[in-house]
């Protein structure tokens, strides 16, 4: 396996990482990318200048897996936007080796923190129909995993759970927010 930055030259590639979105998050998030369309629009916005845009090819060179980010706060905070990879392929760590890849990329960059915002959109965590306005913090510190959310493969990695957006995609539909700092802390 090789992972390598996606460019608009790579049309084959740039098909592969659309259909794998699409794909990947029609289960539990069917509106992020309802067609190949949509999902090549968000392939073609992730090759602008001021994003990261990796993909996992193996052997027979075909895309395993696709990672992206923005920069945001000047280059200071990355948002790691989208990660995605091939059912055939999950839980093989692909998608450990690109996110520990796109660190890589955010400490050359300068970064010093990636941030996700995952969405609760399919009743997946003890966070979604619930009134989160209603003790936050206590709601937080005692989060449920009820289908696989990814929530908890971002922790493994060394990510925290820095916030909640409530109702961020509907009445009872959060966004998780997690973070982790790629430098060390200097006191």
């Amino acid at each position: 396996m090789q992972i390598k930055t996606l460019q608009r030259a790579d049309e084959k590639y740039i098909k592969q990482a659309a259909e794998l979105l699409l794909e990947g998050f029609k289960e539990h998030w069917p509106q992020a990318w309802p067609d190949l369309a949509a999902a090549l629009e968000e392939v073609d916005e992730a090759l602008e200048a001021d994003r990261i845009c990796r993909v996992a090819i193996d052997a027979n060179d075909n895309v395993m897996g696709w990672i992206g980010a923005i920069s945001q706060y000047g280059g200071n905070v990355w948002e790691l936007h989208p990660l995605v990879v091939d059912s055939q392929h999950r839980g093989k760590g692909i998608g450990t080796l690109l996110v520990r890849d796109l660190e890589e990329q955010v400490l050359q960059r300068g970064g010093i923190t990636i941030v996700i915002g995952s969405d609760d959109e399919d009743n997946m965590t003890s966070l979604s129909n619930v009134d989160l306005y209603d003790d936050l913090f206590t709601r937080l510190a005692n989060i449920k995993n009820y289908k696989g959310h990814p929530y908890e493969f971002y922790l493994k990695l060394g990510f925290k759970i820095i916030g909640v957006l409530p109702d961020a995609n509907g009445l009872g539909k959060p966004d998780i927010l997690l973070g982790k700092r790629v430098v060390e802390w200097e006191q």
